[in-house]
């Protein structure tokens, strides 16, 4: 797979000549996930999804590590940006690559606090006519894998099913002996409400350790299922979105 910052400008000129239709930006965080797992779970996932197809029509750009993240901000290491700044930085990132040519993007997002200014971000390329970007998380297309593997659908927070993904990635970087802890301090699910109000707006208000779900049922060999099926769905999207012509990308006319 190209990677953007191994090139050099004349090779990556000639990959846009030779055919280089997508780019994937990877974006994520550098949040708490618990005791147990590393700060950069969502970044590395995202990261190495990334990576992990093989085309020749698409080129990965550097990761964006740090994201939308202050609602973690009472626990140590975390690092966020605020969502207007994260919109612009990675709607700039995207406006550079398209002024050399590469119009189509998707972004390859591991951190659910990014999504709305990713959307933001892809919707404003849209409309000023400067790119098409395809919001993607890695977790969003699993076709009921999470189900089968954590009898759960979707993704919770340093949970049984991010766990199998570091533990598939980097598993030296899982604190094994600390996954009982996590758990013991996790909520069951994500946020807090009263009354059918949202009253949890930080992850301390409902959770004592920072995880939400059941990190010791996470295995390497569940997040190896993940990977493969996460970059089958990547590689798919990138598929369809180098045979768009970018002018079907664009708005509809007024009618």
């Amino acid at each position: 797979m190209r990677l953007l910052h191994e090139e050099t400008t004349t090779s990556a000129g000639e990959a846009v000549d030779d055919g280089v239709e997508v780019a994937i930006l990877p974006t994520g965080s550098v949040e708490q996930h618990g005791p147990a797992l590393p700060l950069g779970t969502d970044f590395l996932a995202a990261e190495a999804v990334a990576r992990g197809i093989d085309r020749d029509d698409a080129v990965v750009l550097p990761t964006v590590p740090v994201g939308v993240s202050a609602h973690h901000r009472q626990f140590d290491g975390t690092l966020w940006a605020e969502p207007e700044t994260f919109e612009d930085y990675v709607g700039e990132i995207a406006a550079s690559v398209a002024s050399h040519g590469v119009r189509k993007l998707v972004f390859c997002n591991g951190h659910g606090g990014n999504s709305d200014a990713l959307r933001r971000a892809a919707r404003r390329l849209r409309g000023d006519g400067i790119a098409y970007a395809a919001p993607w998380n890695w977790w969003s297309s699993l076709d009921g894998l999470d189900e089968d593997l954590f009898d759960q659908s979707g993704i919770g927070h340093a949970d049984a099913m991010e766990t199998s993904m570091v533990a598939h990635l980097a598993g030296d970087l899982v604190r094994e002996g600390l996954l009982e802890e996590a758990e013991a301090g996790a909520a069951d699910s994500w946020g807090k409400s009263v009354h059918g109000a949202a009253v949890g707006f930080d992850t301390a208000d409902f959770s004592e350790s920072g995880a939400v779900g059941t990190p010791t049922e996470g295995t390497a060999e569940k997040g190896r299922k993940l990977f493969e099926q996460a970059t089958d769905e990547l590689d798919a999207l990138v598929g369809w979105l180098a045979e768009q012509p970018f002018d079907a990308l664009t708005p509809e006319p007024h009618r």
